[in-house]
């Protein structure tokens, strides 16, 4: 019998009022129940949206049964519709009711047998096999292969390859793979479903492979999606085993590009090589900018590649000559700090002074850079617990700021600059530190 996947969280201290010795299994907030028996009005009432299978072993008619099988109908994320197994031959008092109570204006009845959702199901399947072919992955080819074998892995990578990129690409055949499995999980507990675990478990596969390619920090957790299939998988189906660990964080200080980039013009399977170039180097994008805020241009210029690629304006090669060449841009910016002598915290604060700023003689920068360095000490030192929360802590922050930059900042700003890297300053402490020993910075070098 199939899991419910109850999320009972509003009815918990009902069920623990009414049966005391519960309570010990409710500690964990979040655990969900698989399955509930519920009667009475808990049948009629039990509202847990996430329930996608109700099983009736009792006679019920009209407003009653309604009430009942409306259980298993509520929306939820991942949910295409609700299943009802019926063990006590209901279906006569069913259409009653269903005529008297559960035809809208359409004069549908919103009951249908599993014929009509196995029927989206293969039509789900056979718009996900064409869209597949329209980029050379043959999935029947790949389904025919031996299972392990080295030939089967091969022309895995090939369609993982054929459909990881461009952006456009990837997210279609995303959808059709999210479509496919969202019918097949509406499906169960009917024997049918057995039908198409083999090919949701090959289009689970590509697009979990895909993930993995996406995610440069760690592994996708595909626990859900996998162990979802397993449950129905064939004895006489197998998968190919995913890596357990995807790439390290890419170092770009220590990338040698023209090696890389020879590397690239050899690749059988450039778009998954282009595509791992992108996550890198989005993953460390997203952390610079994190850090300091002024570096959105390098972002935008990420972004307006990657757009310009998407449109055809770029193709695979030049979109990956382009992104090493901002890779290398990159590397010289992260060792910035080191040549201007300040740490990641005072480069934020001289870099906002001066993104954009009015021409200054280099004894004047060097007075910006002076400021910086004062200004997170004195700052710091303000930072109490809970400050961002305390108007009279915020308000201090504020004027601690307006006083070093009135005092540092050169002549050449204008009052209304100098307002705005008051304001710009303070934006950045709020989003950067949110507590008092807590910062976007914790864990890097001074």
């Amino acid at each position: 019998m199939a899991a419910l996947g109850l999320d009972i969280t509003p009815h918990r201290k009902r069920l623990v009022e009414s049966n005391p010795s519960l309570e010990e299994r409710f500690k964990k907030p979040d655990d969900p129940l698989g399955l509930v028996f519920v009667c009475a009005m808990w049948l009629t009432g039990f509202d847990a949206p996430s329930c996608s299978t109700l099983y009736l072993d009792k006679p019920m008619r009209n407003h009653t049964l309604m009430q009942t099988i409306a259980r298993a109908n509520r929306v939820f994320p991942g949910k295409h519709s609700g299943q009802i197994v019926d063990y006590a031959n209901v279906f006569a008092s069913l259409e009653k009711a269903l005529s008297l109570y559960g035809v809208g204006r359409s004069g549908h009845s919103p009951v249908e047998g599993n014929d009509v959702l196995i029927g989206e199901l293969r039509q789900a399947i056979a718009e996900a096999r064409r869209f597949c072919l329209s980029q050379q992955v043959d999935l029947a080819r790949i389904e025919g292969l031996a299972a392990g074998g080295m030939e089967r892995i091969a022309a895995i990578a090939d369609a993982v390859n054929g459909l990881i990129s461009p952006d456009g690409v990837r997210n279609d055949f995303l959808a059709a793979q999210r479509l496919v499995h969202t019918l097949t999980t509406a499906l169960k507990p009917d024997r049918a479903a057995v039908e198409f675990t083999g090919i949701e478990a090959l289009l689970a596969l590509l697009a979990a492979e895909i993930h993995q390619q996406l995610h440069p920090e760690g592994p996708a957790d595909l626990s859900e999606v996998m162990a979802g299939i397993s449950q129905l998988l064939d004895a006489s189906i197998t998968g190919v085993a995913i890596q357990e660990r995807n790439l390290p964080p890419m170092d770009l200080s220590r990338i040698d590009f023209q090696a890389l980039a020879e590397k690239f013009k050899n690749s059988k399977r450039k778009n998954i090589d282009l595509e791992t170039l992108k996550a890198q180097l989005a993953a460390r994008l997203n952390r610079l900018v994190q850090l300091n805020p002024t570096r959105t241009d390098f972002l935008e210029k990420f972004e307006q590649l990657i757009a310009a690629y998407n449109a055809g304006s770029l193709n695979v090669e030049q979109l990956f000559k382009a992104l090493l060449e901002l890779s290398a841009s990159l590397s010289s910016e992260q060792q910035r700090h080191i040549r201007e002598n300040l740490s990641e915290e005072e480069l934020t604060l001289f870099d906002i002074p001066l993104k954009p700023a009015p021409d200054l003689t280099d004894a004047e920068r060097s007075k910006v850079k002076a400021v910086a360095r004062e200004l997170l000490e004195k700052v710091k030192a303000l930072l109490v617990l809970n400050w961002r929360a305390k108007a009279a802590s915020r308000a201090q922050l504020k004027l601690a700021i307006e006083d070093a930059l009135d005092l540092g900042l050169p002549r050449a700003y204008t009052p209304e600059l100098y307002q705005q890297k008051c304001n710009a300053i303070f934006e950045h402490f709020y989003v950067s530190y949110p507590e008092r020993d807590a910062s976007v910075y914790a864990g890097l070098g001074s």
